[in-house]
């Protein structure tokens, strides 16, 4: 019987690997193009492309693609043991938050609540129980903080980019149907939503630089207002480092991007999904106004022994450089603990985290739990500018047994 069993097993898993590889191959009807519109400085009429250099083609174990994706579906490599499953006792927030009071609570993965000034924000809404097509794909360890069907209504939803881990369509498409919220998201990436019956930016196309004004949708939304809805704050698409694809022959044409929601009682920066590049943009998003909460990624940065961040992600040696450079008063750490994306241990990314905040000496960005609201301090309560630190000082600091240990 075990045997039996082992030998079911091992075909389902060629049927996999052979799915995974296939998907390199496919026909190029699957390389849809969702936008159409001028060259710009990050367009080539064609293609999406970062324009403080494109390091994010190779593949960040630098290996050929078919080993990258047969070690992804086998773990091989050696790479450490995650939980089956993390306990998360999911909460039921409050309707809404009013005034200058804001609280945050991270639902797993890139998705965060934000609930101010009567406003309820999400950010890249994932809620099934695997990222990826057709039910394959990491499987969650960790189940979401807020079950669907106790999420408050929802006014705004900001989408980063169209990878399976942060375009959920199954739950957009909940939450279109259920809300109607305001989506905001970067060209090409509506087109994918539309496809579904789901409508973004009020019918716009925001690029980099441009905003979508919080106003009549959400307002509306509200069932004690009839008449009068003000602009409430605006979300701006801001510039990060990434890339994009749903099928690996459509790579790159949708556009990724971060986000600044601009309100009275301090601005939300999320940074959806981003490498590094050339450390300018958390600087321009912060030209926008004092940040009062940033969301920042901090894992699936290890696929090889010993590395610190690739093209695409940032881990936390940068994630705390980003903090920096944003001057943002608090932060929240995500992109860890849900899926299992890359090779670094379950808690590497907070524990290293930690350890990088102790030798820059900053305060204010620290892991929250799954599930726990919040409660985000007014501006002016947090953390004072620090100073930078050079990348190699920084190391030097990290040179110690516990952070060697780290995997």
């Amino acid at each position: 019987m075990t045997r039996i069993l082992r030998l079911s097993g091992a075909i389902l898993l060629w049927f996999l690997i052979a799915g995974l590889l296939a998907v390199v191959i496919v026909p190029r009807f699957l390389d849809r193009r969702y936008y159409d519109g001028p060259a710009t400085g990050h367009f080539d009429g064609e293609r999406f492309f970062n324009p403080d250099g494109e390091d994010t083609i190779r593949l960040p174990s630098g290996g050929g693609r078919g080993g990258f994706l047969w070690n992804q579906a086998t773990g091989s490599r050696g790479r450490p043991a995650w939980p089956a499953q993390v306990a998360v006792t999911p909460t039921r927030p409050a309707p809404r938050v009013e005034s200058d009071a804001m609280v945050a609570t991270w639902v797993g993965h890139a998705t965060v609540l934000i609930q101010t000034a009567g406003l309820n924000i999400l950010t890249d809404p994932v809620w099934s129980e695997r990222a990826g097509p057709f039910g394959f794909g990491p499987k969650r360890v960790a189940p979401p903080g807020i079950a669907l069907v106790d999420l408050p209504r929802i006014d705004v939803i900001v989408v980063s980019h169209n990878h399976y881990d942060h375009m959920d369509l199954a739950t957009l498409k909940r939450l279109w149907g259920r809300d109607r919220p305001l989506i905001v998201t970067a060209p090409g990436n509506d087109a994918i939503l539309r496809d579904n019956g789901i409508a973004t930016n009020a019918g716009g196309k925001p690029d980099w630089g441009q905003s979508v004004a919080i106003d009549d949708r959400a307002c509306l939304n509200r069932p004690q207002v009839s008449t009068g809805c003000p602009e409430r704050g605006r979300v701006y698409l801001t510039r990060n480092h990434h890339w994009s694809s749903r099928w690996f022959t459509d790579r790159d044409r949708a556009l990724w991007s971060s986000f600044v929601i601009t309100l009275p009682g301090g601005n939300i920066f999320f940074a959806g999904d981003t490498g590094f590049g050339d450390g300018r943009w958390p600087g321009e998003a912060a030209a926008l106004g004092p940040i009062r909460l940033a969301i920042l990624p901090i894992g699936a940065f290890r696929f090889t022994p010993g590395q610190m961040g690739t093209g695409s992600h940032i881990g936390p040696l940068d994630a705390v450089e980003v903090y920096r450079r944003l001057g943002a008063q608090t932060a929240i750490p995500i992109h860890w603990g849900t899926f299992r994306l890359s090779y670094e241990a379950y808690d590497t990314p907070p524990r290293l985290l930690a350890a990088a905040m102790r030798c820059t000496g900053q305060r204010g960005f620290a892991p929250v739990a799954i599930g726990v609201p919040f409660a985000v301090p007014p501006l002016g309560n947090g953390q004072a500018s620090a100073p930078p630190m050079e990348r190699n000082a920084l190391l030097r600091c990290l040179d110690t047994p516990a952070v060697r240990s780290l995997r």
